[in-house]
């Protein structure tokens, strides 16, 4: 592609992003991302999503044994505060219309 005269071609220092910039209009025109060196090969496409399959499946087992020992944990609460009640002795409350 021809550039203009009005054009620029801008290096970010940053994440190395090549910028051409219309000093006319004052916006970018074009960008180019430079190549990132951290792509995985397509050989190995199969064993990665092996990996997060087993990832997910542990995930998930690790969420089915907590809601199952949950349902343990609240029934054993429920049981600690139903015996506590039934030792506090049954007392009648105060409203404000007593106090005066």
């Amino acid at each position: 592609m021809a550039r203009l005269k009005s054009e620029i071609e801008v290096t970010c220092p940053c994440c190395h992003t090549t910028l051409v910039v219309d000093t006319n209009l004052g916006r970018v025109v074009s960008h180019k991302e430079p190549e990132s060196g951290n792509k995985p090969e397509f050989s190995e496409a199969h064993r990665i999503l092996a990996d997060e399959a087993a990832r997910r499946e542990a995930i998930f087992q690790q969420s089915v044994d907590s809601e199952k020992t949950r349902g343990d944990a609240l029934s054993r609460r429920f049981e600690e505060a139903l015996k506590q009640a039934k030792q506090e002795p049954i007392t009648k409350p105060t409203r404000d219309f007593d106090l005066d």
